[in-house]
């Protein structure tokens, strides 16, 4: 089999608890993982293909529930503990993820990697490019986790069934998969408000540094180039322009309610000086920032 997923990951507090079981089909390899954890165990992973991992059990530390939890990018904010049998996340290819594991001493967990290419060549199988790049982390899906366990035993099974029986349960979880995804965060041309609203809030919040567009692509589950043309169809706005925005709205509140002047401002709002801050400033206000301050304090 040609096809491989390339999975780069750093890890962390975790150690194999038996060897790897996992199978390989004409779409998919497919992976069972036995680990036993440590308290801070974790790791950050990406893959060239797009992966379904599904939670098969956990053995916690303590009477509290534990689990694992994911996130799309450090520092972002995380799922819910996916601690539940059966409950899985998918990313797709490319997107960088975190996992964490809490109050969790043992875990077996499978991941299911998709040959999008072979997929798509198999007369029954369309595949829907929004939903293959779209991340669903920490959900439940009955008909999903009954299939990822049958895929499972099929990687643990002695004298596993043929591949015929290995294709046609990889075959019915993709369409599962993505008759079930969301069509909330996406609409044609542009972002949904869910992706708009995250995007725009982690301008905001880090408007006054450097924001490199892969992050922003990382941060949403798309491409750089379709996450900046989506941005501005949502928006209007091309993602440096509404930085620039930001950084002016920030200018102005610092000034408004902090008492720097402005070349402190400037500064605190990631301008490069006070001219460059009054410059933009009068492009977008049509005033320079001392004239507005003057009007303001009558």
């Amino acid at each position: 089999m040609s096809f491989h997923p390339r999975m780069q990951s750093r890890i962390e507090g975790v150690a194999a608890a038996r060897e790897l079981r996992w199978r390989a089909w004409g779409a998919a390899i497919a992976d069972v993982w036995s680990v036993t954890c440590d308290p801070a165990a974790g790791g950050e992973y990406v893959s060239h293909a797009p992966r379904l991992v599904v939670m098969l059990g956990h053995t916690p530390l303590t009477e509290r529930s534990g689990g694992v939890r994911f996130g799309l990018a450090p520092g972002c904010m995380g799922c819910p503990l996916a601690s539940l049998r059966g409950a899985m996340s998918y990313i797709p290819a490319g997107v960088r993820t975190w996992a964490r594991v809490e109050n969790a001493r043992a875990l077996k967990h499978l991941d299911i990697h998709l040959d999008t290419a072979a997929l798509a060549g198999r007369a029954a199988m369309r595949l829907d490019p929004q939903a293959l790049a779209t991340p669903r982390l920490g959900f439940a899906d009955d008909r999903l986790a009954g299939l990822a366990r049958l895929i499972a035993a099929e990687c643990e099974a002695p004298d596993p069934a043929g591949d015929l029986y290995g294709d046609a349960l990889i075959d019915a979880l993709v369409a599962a998969l993505l008759r079930s995804a969301p069509e909330t965060c996406y609409r044609k041309g542009g972002l949904s408000p869910c992706l708009v609203r995250r995007a725009t809030d982690f301008i905001a919040d880090n408007c006054a540094r450097n924001i490199r567009l892969s992050e922003l692509a990382e941060l949403t589950g798309l491409s750089e180039s379709y996450f900046c043309s989506a941005f501005k169809a949502a928006t209007g706005l091309p993602p440096h322009r509404w930085q620039m925005r930001a950084r002016l709205e920030r200018a102005k509140a610092l000034l408004a309610e902090s008492g720097l002047g402005i070349a402190e401002a400037a500064a605190a709002a990631g301008f490069a000086d006070q001219s460059h801050l009054t410059r933009a400033f009068r492009r977008q206000f049509g005033v320079t920032p001392a004239a507005w301050l003057r009007d303001r304090r009558g």
